[in-house]
């Protein structure tokens, strides 16, 4: 009996023994705990068209292969748009050789000579719109002709029917042109860029590096100035939208249901000031549709449907202090908000207009979960379709009967299951589980062998009277008789949301660090989202402040805490996160003993003006604002450890704030370490040449060894690790 307790007693030591460690080569070459793909394939609706590739030959009869993206017509005629040789430009633009295949005859055919961006059907199928060196044209396929839309496109000068980076990266939308419903009209933008300054990244190579300049405005720039077209097809005229000018913003247009009439949003630079206006095809006279200001700003979404009744349309506002949902008539007449509370709404699902009934998800009951609802068009009766503390992500089919649920949590990786809608006119709306699909059995199965942590959520006050949501995940084999260093993991800007009740908020490579010996931390500060309006916006004009005090305040509320190595808390944060690592480091430095800062902006100054001036308003309007709060000024503060990163090609927050930031810490007499990585973007990725898996096992072993105590381990030989710079 004793020997049979004594067994029972070490079991949980020999298991632990067995399980493997995490290598960064499983997380970022082998993809060892990379999850199942489970499409959302229905049944009972009708099939999307598929394209069988095989034996397709290119103009030189050469073999086709597979296409980089298959683009169906919308009229389901067998037409099809086939994308090759894509290049990415910015965040969200690539050009592609397209070519047209038509399935009846079997003939394919190139499009241009040269890459396109944003090839589309019209409504009908007749026809294709592109943009080629910043000019739009229309191509038809019963001639094979391509019309001149515009023909003032200039590289850095005007581009038309393509967004200006600026826009691209802040409203985030890259096509810019739209079909009207009927495909009578082609609406788009001009960007006339020639006001704007120039900004140059040097690509390198193995002559004389390559200059490339583009245009970047930076805070308190001037931008391009933006002018809104209607192309008449058959007529081969324009009409120019008519609304204020001066320096503004129209972030999107969008057509109603009426062929004759685009919405033409329009917003002033401080974006506070939101009006939709409707818009006459034909002459370009605009109405006021709808406006909405805001004591702080707007936040510009894609959350806007018009009805196919043509007389309503369905929106999301914060204009009541949190976000829900809004039905209003296109009269004015009807204003009905659908969703009320402290429960933000955060995706509409899907709009079924025939039994009047909107699926949305809302973060509920606690913000960091997702649950999904239905609500009727009055807004007086809503029901849960799932339902506890969890993560909801949602399909539905084309009737709205049916829908895949993918159901995860912090600790658990997602379950699929197929779920019927059922509507009863006593007990209302409900889901039925039909089958599950798939529950992640591989990914389980990795877990429990290389013997994955269980996080969990915690509440941190800060000291202004708020409580934050946090997680932490403990070390492998946590003795709380011990001291454990503390990695903070934060992004913290506007909106955002890492503390987050689903799978993969807490990453392999935090498992790895864990297993390493440390306690990985995340905790969303004032500023992040889905706590109403007043907790986002409280860093109106002076972002930076209260998100690092609030990380101070945490790393306080944990170094108090007895299995806590005060002397050894370290922040790690990427973007915006490496802003608050490099705020870390010098205005936390009492608490905050290590950092790595990864393409960080260290001067709201030197950041596009879009973004920056939305929560900062420009320099000359708030220089304080932006001077109290840029790391690079306190540079003086350090005395910890500092390791910066950046990509020398990063478009988004330039290479410029890191070398900005190395001359301020030069000046300071401040040690640190960087690393670069030349011609890499704000991702600073890339498999085939290493680069991911080199920076991964930069940090890590950067971690390790300046972060670390004598209850972590040291960056080992497991893999063959790059040696320090």
């Amino acid at each position: 009996m004793r020997k049979l307790f004594m067994l029972l007693l070490l079991l949980p030591f020999v298991a632990m023994a067995q399980t493997k460690p995490i290598t960064l080569e499983d997380i970022y070459k082998k993809g060892t705990f990379r999850g199942e793909f489970v499409p959302a394939v229905f049944d009972n609706t009708k099939k999307e068209p598929e394209l069988k590739t095989d034996g397709l030959k290119d103009e030189n009869g050469t073999p086709f292969g597979h296409p980089d993206e298959e683009i169906a017509s919308p009229s389901h005629n067998g037409r099809w748009l086939l994308k090759k040789g894509t290049e990415p430009i910015y965040r969200r633009s690539s050009k592609s050789f397209v070519y047209l295949f038509d399935e009846a005859s079997g003939k394919l055919s190139k499009l241009e000579e040269e890459k396109l961006l944003h090839p589309g059907f019209s409504p009908d199928g007749s026809k294709i719109a592109y943009v080629k060196a910043n000019n739009l044209y229309i191509y038809d396929i019963a001639t094979a002709k391509a019309t001149a839309v515009t023909t003032d496109g200039k590289w850095n000068g005007v581009i038309n029917g393509n967004c200006d980076w600026v826009y691209e990266e802040e409203f985030e939308f890259t096509r810019a042109y739209d079909w009207s419903p009927k495909g009578n009209y082609l609406a788009y933008y001009r960007f006339d860029e020639s006001q704007v300054k120039d900004y140059n990244l040097t690509i390198y190579d193995n002559a004389h590096n390559k200059d490339y300049r583009y245009k970047y405005p930076k805070a308190g720039d001037s931008n391009s100035n933006v002018d809104i077209y209607i192309y008449d097809v058959a007529n081969r005229t324009k009409a120019k939208a008519q609304y204020e000018q001066g320096d503004i913003y129209i972030p999107r247009i969008k057509w109603t249901r009426d062929d004759n009439t685009l919405v033409v949003y329009w917003m002033n630079r401080h974006q506070n000031d939101l009006k939709l206006l409707a818009t006459n095809a034909v002459t370009g006279a605009s109405t006021l549709l709808y406006q909405e200001t805001n004591k702080y700003y707007v936040e510009i979404n894609d959350d806007w449907w018009f009805l196919k009744d043509g007389r309503h349309f369905l929106f999301t506002s914060e204009m009541n202090g949190y976000k829900h949902l809004y039905l209003y008539s296109l009269d004015g007449k009807t204003k009905i908000q659908l969703t009320k509370g402290s429960n933000e709404v955060t995706e509409v699902n899907a709009v079924d207009e025939a039994n009047k009934r909107i699926y949305f998800t809302m973060a509920w009951p606690r913000p960091m979960d997702r649950n999904v609802f239905v609500t009727d068009f009055a807004g007086k009766k809503t029901w849960p379709l799932t339902q506890g503390e969890a993560w909801h992500r949602v399909e539905f089919n084309d009737d709205f009967t049916k829908f895949f649920d993918y159901r995860s949590d912090l600790n658990t990786p997602q379950t699929v299951t197929l779920n019927k809608v059922v509507a009863d006119k006593k007990k209302g709306i409900s889901a039925i589980l039909e089958k599950t699909v798939n529950e992640s059995a591989k990914l389980r199965g990795k877990m429990e062998e290389y013997g994955y942590g269980k996080a969990e959520f915690i509440r941190v006050p800060n000291s202004k009277g708020d409580t934050l949501n946090g997680w932490m995940l403990k070390p492998a084999g946590f003795d709380p008789s011990k001291k454990y260093p503390v990695l903070f993991c934060n992004y913290g800007g506007p909106g955002s949301q890492q503390v987050a009740n689903r799978f993969g908020a807490v990453s392999s490579w935090h498992q790895l660090l864990a297993q390493k010996g440390f306690i990985v931390v995340s905790v969303d500060n004032t500023g992040t989202g889905f706590r109403g309006e007043e907790f986002k916006k409280k860093t109106y004009l002076q972002l930076g402040k209260f998100e690092i005090e609030d990380q101070i305040d945490a790393a306080k509320y944990l170094g108090a805490m007895p299995f806590v190595d005060k002397d050894n808390i370290g922040h790690w944060g990427w973007s915006f996160g490496g802003f608050m690592s490099s705020l870390a480091i010098t205005k936390g430095n009492e608490v905050f003993s290590a950092a790595v800062a990864v393409a960080p902006v260290t001067n709201w100054r030197y950041y596009d003006n879009i973004y920056t001036e939305r929560y900062m308003r420009t320099p000359e309007e708030n220089a304080k604002g932006y001077d109290d709060n840029s790391p690079v000024n306190f540079t003086d503060r350090i005395k910890g450890k500092y390791l910066i990163i950046h990509g020398t090609a990063d478009d988004n927050v330039h290479f410029q704030n890191a070398t900005q930031m190395i001359t301020a810490l030069v000046k300071s007499n401040i040690d640190f370490e960087s690393a670069y990585y030349p011609n890499k973007n704000h991702g600073i990725g890339g498999q085939a040449d290493n680069t991911t898996f080199h920076l991964w096992s930069k940090m890590t072993n950067w971690i390790l060894n300046n972060m670390g105590n004598a209850n972590t381990q040291k960056a080992g030989s497991q893999g063959k690790q790059p040696r320090a710079f």
